[in-house]
């Protein structure tokens, strides 16, 4: 996709006059099943929202996850998708930080700059981020029907569409030269590890690192920590085809836990004396974050869960020796970032090329083919895949 093509995509919009949009989306009308490519009406946004012409989205393991969980039966219709780009098509009244022809990206945490959260330093956890609860990007309601219901959108965003209405505090603008079909995975998976190595566990210059999990989000932990100067980075997974890209991305060495006899935090500690300065528990299993704080060192490692647990409601159990020591365990959430100031800084990082994302994305199709993406993505076969729109 080049730029002239986005060139003449911005030349249209300004020409266009605000109405309804009927464009094509990918509907799930019920969990469990397929995503169908549906005819939609997105209507103008309204005061403080923005109506965007999608252009890419990453296919994210959440995405694949909720697909077929209940917990999404009463949002139904539904747009799923959180991990989009695309250009300003018409802005609402009172909308100033973006206007029509504007390259943007998709904020899976708004950033509405007035709350506690957004004036503390500390948090990145906006109040706004209650939207992503009710799955409606409209304050209670939707600028988006399909045979005359109102459509939902995943966590306030539903970025597998070719258009979409979203508030103002959920968009950031990006470099006008930012290659879209790339920059798409840094709003979530990508900022997500990078962040969690950088911001939440901030990662010191010749370290020692371990990664479990070696999905899109685990690979850019290993990017992160590289980034940041970790003289050692092991790449812990029972997948060893990941072990390659694990390599390729950053990683020193690689390991199986299937391969000794013994837990896998003896095998660290008995890698790097004492156990890993930081460990990264990236795979949601409850089960790992224990052996992940037991594989820092008991004086000083720092343990960070990246992203949701298998399930909200999971019980972790850990033994409390662990506790009895100087190790930290912490959570970490899009990787500490203020998104709408700070991921648009991510977008220009790659473009200076401090850090390389291409390698993460393996699969790259069309919207028509979303459920193909799914199904990559349950496989195992794909890293992350790019849906064109």
């Amino acid at each position: 996709m080049g730029q002239g093509h986005n060139k003449m995509l911005i030349r249209e919009m300004i020409k266009m006059e605000p109405g309804v949009i009927r464009c094509k989306a990918t509907v799930l009308w019920k969990p469990g099943a397929p995503l169908a490519i549906e005819e939609i009406e997105v209507a103008p946004p309204k005061a403080k929202e923005v109506r965007i012409k999608m252009v890419a989205t990453g296919v994210c393991g959440t995405d694949i996850k909720h697909l077929d969980t209940q917990e999404l039966s009463k949002f139904c219709p539904m747009i799923m998708g959180h991990e989009g780009v695309g250009i300003v098509e018409s802005v609402g009244e009172g909308v100033s930080s973006v206007r029509t022809g504007d390259k943007v990206i998709l904020l899976c945490i708004p950033q509405c700059g007035e709350c506690k959260t957004c004036l503390n330093s500390k948090n990145n956890i906006c109040t706004e981020i209650r939207l992503s609860k009710t799955h409606l990007a409209s304050e209670g309601t939707s600028r988006i029907t399909c045979k005359g219901k109102l459509v939902h959108q995943y966590i306030a965003l539903g970025s597998f569409s070719e258009y979409t209405v979203l508030k103002e505090i959920s968009v950031a603008k990006i470099d006008e030269g930012a290659p879209l079909e790339k920059v798409c995975i840094i709003g979530c998976g990508f900022a997500t590890g990078y962040g969690a190595a950088i911001n939440s566990a901030k990662v010191t210059p010749g370290s020692t690192c371990a990664v479990f999990g070696l999905g899109g989000v685990g690979l850019s932990v290993i990017i992160g920590c590289k980034a940041a100067g970790a003289a050692r980075i092991i790449a812990v997974d029972i997948n060893k085809d990941r072990f390659a890209k694990a390599k390729t991305v950053g990683a020193t060495d690689c390991v199986d836990p299937r391969d000794f006899e013994k837990p896998i935090e003896e095998v660290l500690s008995d890698m790097i004396d004492g156990g890993v300065d930081f460990c990264f528990e990236v795979t949601g299993n409850t089960e790992a974050v224990g052996a992940a704080l037991g594989s820092c060192h008991k004086d000083h490692g720092v343990c960070v869960t990246v992203g949701a647990l298998a399930s909200f409601t999971s019980t972790l159990s850990i033994r409390s020796h662990l506790f009895f020591s100087g190790r930290i365990l912490k959570g970490s959430i899009l990787g500490g970032w203020k998104t709408k100031e700070e991921i648009p800084k991510l977008v220009s990082d790659y473009m200076a090329k401090k850090f390389n994302i291409d390698p993460l994305i393996t699969h790259t199709l069309t919207l028509s083919e979303a459920n193909e993406a799914v199904q990559l993505m349950k496989s195992g076969q794909c890293i992350r895949c790019v849906l064109l729109l």
